[in-house]
């Protein structure tokens, strides 16, 4: 009987060990479970909303660019104009031309002065615009004073200067540059 008891107080001691070490890997296990991160969805990527501009904003834009095409054209034909009217105008002071040729030169010179001008009005309708619009005030600044720089193109052209007139038409045509990238699109 006494073996019995030793065999049972064994097996009570093992089996204590062995409840010991159950319940030790049943708290590891629940543990271990409870640390790990839950998995997420990735959130659902909403497509990015487009803002139309007002109707105020696109106009002056389109017309923006319009008049900077026309100021680009106009400087770039006027380049090829400009020095040979100018060394004319020069001849005809010195009275080396005829008075037929004379007045085909002073046609000429009166036409690219009126061209200006023409460029005149459209560039200070569309300064207007910006001054005017309230949609359109804050790009004022970046297209202010074009119409400043389009008068003395014309006067540079007056004078007889046509090679420095197109100086302030560059600067026209920065401006409106500077413009176009500030509307939005």
């Amino acid at each position: 009987m006494i073996r019995f008891l030793q065999l049972i107080e064994q097996e009570s001691t093992v089996m204590k060990k062995l409840v010991t070490a159950a319940f030790a890997v049943l708290l590891l296990a629940s543990l271990g479970y409870s640390q790990k991160r839950p998995v997420r969805k990735p959130a659902v990527k909403k497509p990015p909303v487009t803002v139309i501009p007002p109707l105020d904003v696109r106009a002056a834009r389109e017309k923006t660019d319009n008049q900077l095409a026309n100021v680009n054209t106009f400087v770039d034909k006027l380049g090829n104009v400009a020095q040979p009217l100018e060394t004319a105008l020069a001849d005809e002071a010195a009275g080396k031309l005829k008075p037929e040729t004379a007045q085909k030169i002073e046609n000429s010179k009166a036409n690219l002065v009126a061209s200006i001008r023409n460029l005149k009005v459209g560039l200070s309708a569309l300064e207007s615009d910006f001054k005017t619009k309230p949609a359109l005030a804050k790009y004022l600044p970046s297209i202010q004073g074009i119409t400043d720089l389009t008068t003395r193109s014309e006067d540079l052209a007056l004078a007889g200067q046509f090679v420095s007139a197109k100086e302030p038409l560059r600067g026209v045509a920065q401006k409106l540059t500077d413009t176009l990238a500030a509307l939005p699109k």
